[in-house]
Order: structure tokens, then sequence, then C-alpha cells
């Protein structure tokens, strides 16, 4: 019996659906995921005070907090949806267990759900009732990229993703083929990963080569991505998570299900990807993760699980240079396998991560970190897990004086310029039909550092094909701006 168990925050049960027959509804998939973890730990829904509705992008009533507690039976006094972004269900349990340890929470539920798969195939969204009060929004749903970035077309995280990675490409010295093979060594683990999890999408396992070899099934979708190397949207995933006190769990009977949330922490980048003085690199995962580790008084080697956030590359190799690991190590940095294998239905996969590092922990014990990350490696939150409670109790990480670093290090943003730049970031996108570059838009830093967003003229489109432009000098010109290339 530990002092002050109504403070001791726990993850006590955990839902996960995958639904690959039929066509049912997000809140239908998000209800039955509920069910799953309400149904562990009986009489807790009755502690249930909130509600919170991962930010679902396929059709749902207009309130699904309102409408997924009503369906479950829940009287919660707070029900809400949150803004965009894949942190937001480790931003919700780090919440959630601040709440707890403050003595302002007794219980909640964080669910989220898509269907996009469903929605690709139903000609018409489900009817829902429309007269429920309207759910609290949570968080900031503050645009992506900014409107130079727009302005050229540049939004896709299919092609906002493969710009940072191109200045991977470069530091690295590697060509985009060479640096494709690289890749395939970093994500083909977590394919492996996802063949053995239940809930995956693609239960298969799959070599390096396969992942980074072009092919007619394996296209090049944005330099240096092939399509196994992007998250894949196209799902039907729901999860999700019942938090709440070591007391209460101790109340129901379940005490011995306890996952205890031991420290967390947010920070975020640079918020337009094209400001950011290094590309290459995440600054905000690194606060996020540091703050979190110091929190919980523990170093990376007290860790025996990850799972970090692997909508594309980039972010897994940014996460695993802050933990100072490799992509081989033995602990994996995957214990669901993966938003291109697992599945990636949109804002919930972190829930996901979290459901399934709280049943893999329940079997070996030990400490697991998860990482969540929304946008563009934008917006990022980190928790550790256990299955012994944390020796002072939850503990919120500080990242106050790095998130002012990070803040302070925008470069400024030009709308227009007529003048050479360097290129710091570049892609080429591929049309899906014929094969023909579509667009090859940079990110370039003028000679006294500021930044511009840049679309290839279209003369220049046919000689990018292949090409990694980072370092190359560009002439650029226009409203929106366009380049031709000067010298590689």
């Amino acid at each position: 019996m530990y002092a002050d168990e109504e403070r001791i925050p726990v993850v006590i049960a955990a839902g996960q659906v995958t639904e690959r027959e039929g066509e049912p509804a997000a809140i239908e998939l998000a209800e039955r995921a509920g069910r799953i973890a309400l149904e562990q730990a009986p009489g807790l829904d009755r502690q249930v005070d909130r509600v919170t509705v991962v930010s679902i992008m396929s059709p749902v009533p207009p309130s699904p907090a309102g409408y997924l507690a009503a369906q479950l039976g829940l009287t919660p006094a707070v029900h809400e949806t949150s803004s965009v972004g894949g942190n937001t269900p480790q931003w919700m349990v780090n919440r959630a267990a601040a709440d707890i340890a403050a003595g302002a929470l007794r219980a909640t539920l964080i669910v989220g759900a898509e269907t996009q798969f469903a929605v690709r195939r139903r000609p018409e969204p489900p009817p829902h009732p429309t007269d429920r009060e309207p759910d609290t929004i949570v968080g900031e749903d503050k645009p992506g990229v900014s409107e130079q970035e727009l302005a050229i077309r540049l939004a896709l995280p299919a092609h906002v993703y493969p710009m940072l990675e191109s200045a991977r490409a470069h530091r690295a010295g590697r060509d985009l083929q060479a640096h494709r093979d690289h890749l395939g060594t970093v994500m083909a683990p977590f394919t492996e990963v996802a063949a053995k999890h239940p809930h995956a999408w693609f239960p298969e396992a799959r070599s390096a080569a396969e992942i980074a070899t072009p092919t007619s099934g394996n296209r090049i979708i944005a330099e240096p991505y092939t399509k196994l190397m992007n998250a894949f949207p196209s799902v039907n995933q729901a999860a999700a998570l019942l938090v709440t006190s070591l007391a209460a769990a101790r109340a129901a009977g379940v005490a011995d299900r306890a996952v205890f949330v031991w420290a967390g922490a947010q920070a975020t980048d640079v918020w337009y990807p094209v400001q950011r003085p290094d590309l290459g690199s995440s600054p905000g995962i690194d606060a996020a993760v540091r703050a979190t580790l110091a929190a919980a008084g523990v170093g990376v080697d007290d860790l025996s699980a990850f799972d970090l956030y692997s909508c594309f590359p980039a972010p897994v190799q940014m996460a695993l240079e802050t933990l100072g690991i490799s992509p081989d190590d033995q602990r994996r940095a995957t214990v669901t396998g993966g938003l291109p294998y697992f599945g990636g239905p949109g804002n919930n996969y972190v829930s996901h991560s979290i459901a399934t590092m709280v049943d893999t922990l329940r079997g070996s014990g030990g400490l697991g970190l998860v990482t969540g990350l929304g946008w563009y490696v934008t917006k990022h939150a980190a928790g550790i897990y256990g299955t012994t409670p944390p020796p002072e109790g939850f503990r919120p990480g500080d990242t106050v004086a790095a998130q002012q670093a990070i803040d302070d290090s925008a470069l400024p943003l030009l709308s227009s310029y007529d003048g050479e730049a360097t290129v710091a970031g570049a892609t080429v996108v591929y049309d899906k039909n014929d094969g023909g570059v579509r667009t090859a838009p940079v990110y370039a830093t003028t000679p006294d550092g500021q930044r511009v967003a840049a679309a290839a003229a279209e003369g220049q489109l046919a000689s990018l094909a292949g090409r990694n432009l980072v370092g190359a000098r560009i002439r650029i010109s226009g409203t929106p701006p366009t380049y031709e290339v000067v010298s590689a």
C-alpha cells in the first residue's frame, strides 16, 4: 500500500479494434474500443469525469465525445474533442496523469478511431443525431504550414516530410538511392513487429531491400521515400485508454492490471518547417524526451521498450539520435509496428502505441517510452510507463527553457525574393500515373539568413528527377516564388 494512492495515475485498461470487414462508422468503432476498455475495469465507468475523443477525420456526429459517452452509458462532467495531431493521445495521458496527481480527476476515457478504409467504400456517411451539447475543444488548431508554403502547394505530409529527409541525406553524404537503402534498414524492424501484432493492418515482415527498392508496387512518391515508407491512413482502427488512480483501481479490484504513468512532457519545434534552421533535426523531440527522462529520474539504459512515432522515417531517426541508440538496438524502436505497417489511423496511432505498451509491460515488466508527434515533426509528447509505482509519483517534465530556445531560433520568412539562395531542403514529387516529375519544391536560405519556399520553374521539372538539390545554388524570382538551378 502506497501513500496517497488517489494521486498515483495508472492506465488500468485499454481496448483496440481493427475491422477489415463491413463498413463501420468511426464512432461505432470508437464505441467498441471504449467498451473493451471499460469491461476490463468493472465499476470504474461511474468514476469517469472526462471523455476525450482524439480528433477524427472520418465522418462523426457533431459532438463525438458527448455522443460516445451517451452510447457507453457514461455521465462525465466534461466531454471534449481534441485538436489535430498525432501527439494528442500521449498529451492527453500526460494531462490526465497531472490532473489525477493534483486530485482534480478521478478517471478519464481517451478514445480515437478512423475508418478511412470504409469511407472509400461507402458513398454516404451514416446518419447521426445533431442535437447534442457541443464538445469542448482542447488544443490549438493552427495550420501546420505557412501561407508561403501553401502558396507553392506544399502541405501534404507525404511531400513535407521528404523535405526534412533530404537534409539528413545531404548531411550523411548519401545520394538518394543510398539513403533509401539506409532508410530500409531503419524501417524493416518495424515490419517484423507489425507482423506479430494482432491488430496490424499489414501483418507482414519485409526486408530492408523490399522497403527501399522502387518497383511498380512500391513507387517513389516523393524523394527519397517509397510508398512503403509512408504512413498508411486507409484503415479501420480504433483504440481506447482508461486512466485513473491506483486507489480507484484498487477499489474496483483491478489494481493488479495497473501500469503506472511515471512522467511526461510536451514541446514543439519551430512551427513552420520552412523556418527551421536545421531541417534534419528535431530540438522538439529532444526537449520532450529529455525532460521526460529527467522527470522520471531514469536514463535510456533503464528503458526496456520503446514506441517511437513513425509516420515517416525522419522522426524515427531523430528520436533514435536523441536516445543515442541505433535502429538495430535489440529493444526495437517500436512495440506496435509503425504507421506504414501497423496502420496510420489519423491522429490516433499513439493510442494504439500506449495500449500495446501497456500490454507489453504487463508481460515483461520494466519501463517503456512512448513518443507522439503532430503536423510535420511539429508538436511532440512523450511519456514513460512502468509496472511499478514511480518513486516520487507522476512528474511532468520541464521544457520551458528549451522551448524558448527553439522559438527564438526561427528564421525570418520571405513571401517573395529575387536573387540567389542555397537549398536547405528539397524533394521531387512524381505523378502517380505516368511517373513524371509533378513538382519539386525547395526551402532555400538567402545570403542574409532568411528563408523562402519556392517551386521549380516548369522548364526545370524533367531535369530534377532523382536529384537531391540540398546545397545547390538556385535563382529565385516571382510571386509565388519559382526557381531555376544555378549550380549543384
